[in-house]
């Protein structure tokens, strides 16, 4: 059976990046989580003093740094995920605290990374069978891939759900700190200059505000069986 590219976008805390590991699981395909990528790179400029405290990115000395930057992927047998490696070191954990978060957008803006990352993603995608979700995969990255899957579900739900996920994974802080940083993405992702997130035209709308993880991916295996079949 033909192979195709399936591209999730949407904004924070929509559950896209749940809903492309699940659907790339259904269909024995290879997921792409092109979010860690850009918190990868997030996490090396803070590490590097490359981020001051009012947020401002030390550009040109990133910049500088960008060719010594290795992303990669590693099967982890006992999560049964990926994990994202910076430069041979195991981030996972670390590319998903808040401090991360508050930063990767204004590091998702700079133009010379998303060039870097976008030549990686496509690189990546080659040979389909992937799932890769993001915020700019079916307008951008892959225009033309055979299914394009738009995921959206209201504030209140996304803030809920990324609270709940960074408590169980012990970090302290505030329902009201993670409605502000998903309000604050939002924004950011989408008034960008550089690759906004917007909303393909071709592409399947799921809003799962009021849908269960599996009703979702119920829809989305619809989708991608239709793509599948007629192309």
């Amino acid at each position: 059976m033909k192979k195709v590219i399936i591209a999730i976008d949407g904004h924070s805390a929509c559950g896209k990046s749940t809903l492309a590991k699940s659907l790339a699981k259904e269909l024995k395909y290879v997921y792409i989580d092109s979010g860690a990528m850009y918190r990868a790179i997030t996490f090396y400029a803070l590490q590097n003093d490359y981020i001051l405290e009012d947020g401002t990115v030390l550009k040109s000395q990133l910049l500088d740094d960008l060719n010594k930057i290795n992303i990669s992927f590693n099967y982890n047998s006992v999560t049964g995920k990926s994990d994202t490696f910076l430069n041979g070191i195991n981030v996972e954990e670390e590319i998903r605290k808040m401090n991360v978060s508050k930063s990767v957008s204004a590091i998702s803006k700079l133009k010379e990374v998303r060039t870097k990352l976008v030549d990686f993603q496509r690189k990546l995608g080659k040979h389909k069978g992937v799932v890769m979700d993001g915020r700019d995969i079916g307008t951008v990255v892959f225009p033309d891939a055979e299914l394009k899957l738009w995921v959206t579900a209201n504030i209140e739900v996304r803030t809920a759900r990324r609270y709940k996920e960074l408590l169980e994974k012990g970090q302290q802080i505030s329902l009201d700190e993670v409605r502000d940083n998903v309000n604050f993405r939002d924004l950011q992702d989408s008034s960008r200059k550089e690759s906004p997130l917007k909303r393909a035209n071709d592409c399947k709308d799921i809003d799962n505000s009021t849908l269960s993880k599996n009703e979702t991916l119920h829809l989305a295996v619809g989708y991608a069986n239709d793509a599948i079949v007629s192309h």
